[in-house]
């Protein structure tokens, strides 16, 4: 800029020397003028007014992870479905901060009163990304593709493991049928009644996506995804940012009111607690819990919690012995010191976890008692499965590379665990490959023999936790124990079947009871996630599922 200054003032006084040699009036009035106007160029400025001021518009979002693809219908993390939230539309969504569904895509809805058929009217005038139009045919065309086992919009190395669990495997697909009934109207007939089938199809995984871009990107649509959202997939740099920027014709009037919103992947918390007080990101997600009081000391920063509503876990692989034991399960949940984990990671921000969902889901059984923390129990009841001494060889412990909103540290969690193992002659051996590695092994059961891992609740209903993690149809999916108990499925199906809540809370009880029977898992914490922002950033609601739109965010 300074360069610039110069030669300007340079040119100019050659200007005036030129005109300066002019003998008419005119020319001399216009010398005597122009280094008038140079002089006013550096006289000093007022300040803007404040209504003049430039509002910030773009948005940058810190994060602790990379997504593993950008087609939500092919991931289970939260890290996919975070960016797939923002750029793809459900056909009903959560109201801000709950669970509760309300019209998106989908304007209204009748149900049949047997529960077995599903109509929906759409809304009209909406554009995809790519400028075309959303129509019932796109909703076939979607539900068709994550249904059929045969699609050629089934790409290599795709899965749709929330369509599969949410809706069951092939040959049992509670989704029987849709169709068109014309081009603004989809019917869902099912093949047995789904009670939360309105809460299930409003989840991130079921956003809307323009049939004409798959067809064209075909297997590079998960790099490149085009939903209807409020923001448009511009770039992604792997393991460091992905950019998004407004959607000029969305069908929310006024939204969104940024311009872009950059998310970049910090792992380190602490290097993202830092960037935030730096400046060079304006909210942050998974603050360690130690750097909470540095966060309520800072006047131009705030503290958001996201409402509790996850479980953390350490999982058994039951294809691997010993695993498959379930004497050696019982031990080492008694190995297992839960609140001195609390205490020393997790600072006041969690609770110890008893059963796989969260105490503030309905349908909680609180009447389940926790296996104790106790040493010698534990040797106790190794013994008693055959092995007096611990176990023979050493254990492959996979601990999450990420941070998560319930798990801030998984390494040094599972530095904790493998320490109390050691004390009951149980060897660790604690693994952490890249995310989308260890998601890929942990799913296939082939190297980890015990692995951590949490849920963060999508939909507000019981199912979304027991079935869609703990049943056999999740396998292989998100039921990476490999856990299966045909009275288990049976409660759950008829769970899925039954209209009456009150009917169904005692369902899903009564799961509870069988799960904490079988111990495919030892829950470790239910976590209050915290969240750290600019004191100038408006709009932000978290929700509980852990996926919100950006749309209603702005600058102060």
């Amino acid at each position: 800029m300074k360069r610039w200054t110069s030669v300007f003032l340079a040119l100019t006084m050659v200007l005036v020397f030129a005109l300066t040699g002019c003998g008419s009036k005119n020319d001399n009035q216009q010398a005597s003028e122009t280094p008038k106007t140079t002089d006013n160029s550096n006289e000093k400025k007022e300040d803007p007014k404040p209504e003049e001021k430039k509002t910030q518009d773009t948005l940058v979002f810190g994060r602790g992870g990379d997504s593993v693809a950008l087609d939500p219908s092919i991931v289970t993390d939260g890290e996919s479905l975070k960016i797939g939230h923002q750029v793809f539309d459900s056909l009903l969504e959560y109201k801000e901060g709950e669970t509760e569904v309300q019209p998106a895509l989908a304007e209204s809805w009748e149900v049949s009163p047997d529960g077995m058929k599903y109509t929906l009217k759409l809304r009209q005038g909406v554009k995809f990304h790519d400028g075309t139009d959303f129509n019932a045919d796109a909703v076939v065309f979607n539900f068709k593709r994550w249904s059929d086992p045969k699609s050629e919009f089934k790409f290599e190395g795709d899965s749709f493991d929330y369509y599969d669990s949410m809706f069951g495997p092939d040959g049992s697909r509670v989704i029987k049928d849709v169709k068109a009934v014309d081009a603004n109207t989809v019917e869902f007939t099912l093949s047995q009644p789904q009670a939360p089938f309105l809460q299930n199809i409003a989840m991130t995984c079921f956003g809307i996506a323009s049939p004409a871009a798959i067809k064209e990107k075909k297997e590079n649509f998960k790099n490149e995804p085009v939903g209807t959202g409020p923001f448009v997939f511009k770039e992604w740099k792997r393991n460091d940012s992905i950019t998004l920027e407004k959607n000029p014709n969305y069908w929310k009037q006024g939204l969104p009111k940024l311009n872009k919103v950059i998310v970049r992947s910090i792992p380190d918390n602490s290097a993202r607690f830092n960037a935030l007080q730096n400046g060079e990101i304006d909210i942050m997600e998974d603050l360690n819990p130690d750097d909470l009081s540095v966060l309520e000391s800072k006047s131009d920063l705030q503290k958001i919690n996201r409402p509790a509503f996850n479980v953390a876990y350490l999982g058994f692989n039951l294809k691997k012995k010993p695993f498959d034991n379930v004497k050696v399960r019982e031990a080492l949940s008694h190995a297992v010191n839960k609140q001195g984990i609390i205490d020393a990671f997790f600072a006041g921000q969690a609770v110890p976890a008893v059963n796989p969902m969260p105490p503030t889901l309905w349908g909680y059984n609180d009447s389940i008692q926790d296996y104790d923390y106790n040493l010698d129990t534990a040797k106790k009841l190794l013994a008693e499965a055959g092995y007096p001494n611990g176990l023979p060889e050493p254990v492959t412990f996979y601990a999450m590379p990420v941070s998560r909103p319930y798990m801030p540290d998984g390494k040094k969690v599972a530095e904790a665990i493998q320490a109390d193992f050691e004390k009951i002659g149980v060897k660790v051996n604690i693994q952490s490959p890249e995310w989308a590695t260890y998601l890929d092994d942990t799913k296939a059961g082939a190297k980890d023999d015990i692995y951590m891992l949490g849920w963060t609740g999508d939909n507000g209903d019981p199912d979304n936790f027991i079935y869609t993690l703990l049943d056999k149809d999740s396998i292989p999916g998100n039921n990476r124990s490999f856990y299966v108990n045909e009275d288990l499925h049976k409660i759950l199906i008829e769970a899925q079947k039954e209209v009456s809540q009150d009917k169904r809370v005692e369902l899903y009880k009564n799961a509870q009871e069988i799960i904490k029977k079988d111990i495919p898992w030892i829950p470790l914490v239910h976590t209050t996630p915290i969240l750290a922002a600019k004191a100038n950033l408006k709009g932000y609601v978290p929700s509980p599922t852990g996926t919100e739109a950006y749309s209603n965010i702005y600058f102060e």
